[in-house]
């Protein structure tokens, strides 16, 4: 098909995603940003809109590790000894000492046997399911989780496939008594934190079920948890939904450097088996490029940093600014999804208010992002804010402020 033919079939499909509302548009540009100082946290500056500042409330990068001095300094100083790039996969040349000492501290971090690491979470999730189903699985899998993984577990084409209602730990039971026969094994998958909500999933109902159902299948039921909105911004010490719901028995989770972290790159742990496996298997990790090494060094920093004091007060201060926007919500009259995750939906349930609220958020200074179907279902549109350890209480007061002034001029 020549181009000119294709041209008008892709006109076409954007047009359809414009008239579904699912055209994302014109990419905002930030070019450049302010460092937080006296009762301000950062600023961020636009392309199109000179100096204006803008507090940034629709960022996943939950600790702030991304504009930390000493994270900074530490890519820099790698990037001088070992390049800006790996310059091959794994398997050739690729692999640089600090991928090795990465992978070991964050299997230790985790309490796993082993760990490693991919280009992103997305590939991260992909190259396991993938790798890890086969005819013989079933594949149970939660009602609203990722994109990546609904995506991965098309890929992999399991010959049963089956759906549990959201967090719903009665029908999650009743799938896995009606999966019974059907496979020798059980791969049960879902976000730790989804994204959409910032709810959690209960991952220590989750564990016994597994328990009380394992020994039916032969080769019994794993379980894989993508926590990549948990690790670094839920739980006392950042160790994500396995530690805040104290679950035992979760057998792989995949998580981000990219958001917490603040660097990039996606990871898993398990027990050395079957991370040996993912090497010798997963075609996401086996051909294409790793993390830079100097990612990879600013990325144990930022584990380090995590894994510390410091970290552990960034945390508090984290949930001690997601209460506050949460409270100041409700106290405004405002239907919110209440949680500890600094994900904080607030529920409109209309596309065009929706989008309406994005615009006057936006020309007082305030970036968000709202969320509307296909991304959510219809009737859960929402204005999705994301809490960040460099805000401070004037930023969230000030976000509070302009929401009460719309709220005044909508009555």
């Amino acid at each position: 098909m020549s181009v000119h033919k294709l041209t008008p079939l892709l006109i076409d499909k954007l047009d359809a995603l414009k008239h579904k509302g699912a055209l994302k548009g014109q990419e905002m540009v930030i070019t450049g940003l302010k460092a937080g100082e006296g009762k301000k946290g950062p600023r961020f500056f636009i392309k199109g809109f000179g100096g204006k500042e803008f507090i940034r409330m629709n960022s996943n990068s939950y600790l702030g590790m991304s504009l930390r001095k000493e994270i900074i300094e530490t890519e820099e100083q790698a990037a001088r000894k070992y390049g800006v790039g790996p310059g091959a996969v794994r398997f050739i040349s690729g692999t640089y000492e600090p991928h090795v000492e990465l992978e070991r501290r964050l299997a230790n971090f985790h309490n796993r046997q082993s760990a490693v690491i991919f280009s992103s979470a997305y590939s991260s999730v992909l190259g396991t399911l993938v790798s890890l189903i086969d005819k013989d699985t079933v594949v149970v899998s939660d009602q609203l989780n990722h994109n990546c993984i609904i995506n991965a577990v098309r890929l992999a084409r399991p010959t049963v496939k089956t759906v549990y209602k959201h967090s719903n730990m009665t029908d999650l039971e009743e799938k896995i008594i009606a999966s019974r026969g059907k496979g020798k094994r059980v791969l049960l998958v879902t976000d730790g934190i989804f994204s959409m909500r910032g709810d959690y999933a209960p991952l220590d109902k989750i564990s016994e079920i597994v328990e009380n159902y394992d020994y039916e299948f032969p080769g019994g039921i794993t379980t894989v948890v993508d926590d990549s909105h948990g690790i670094g911004a839920f739980g006392e010490t950042g160790r994500g939904t396995e530690e805040y719901t104290k679950a035992t028995g979760i057998d792989i989770i995949v998580a981000t450097l990219g958001k917490s972290l603040g660097v990039n790159g996606g990871y898993v742990v398990a027990d050395s088996t079957i991370i040996s496996y993912l090497r010798e298997t997963a075609p996401f990790y086996i051909y294409s490029n790793p993390i830079t090494p100097s990612e990879a060094s600013s990325a144990i920093k930022a584990v380090d940093i995590l894994d510390s004091e410091i970290g552990r007060k960034l945390l508090r201060h984290l949930l001690k600014m997601t209460n506050r926007i949460e409270n100041g919500l409700t106290d405004l009259g405002y239907e919110i999804i209440e949680s500890d995750h600094p994900v904080v939906p607030l529920m409109i349930r209309d596309t065009n208010k929706t989008a309406d609220l994005v615009r006057f958020l936006f020309e007082e200074g305030i970036m968000t992002t709202g969320l509307n179907y296909p991304v959510v279902p219809k009737g859960d549109e929402e204005i999705r804010f994301q809490i960040s350890a460099d805000h401070t209480e004037y930023d969230i007061d000030y976000v509070l402020e302009i929401l009460k002034k719309y709220k005044e001029k909508t009555v």
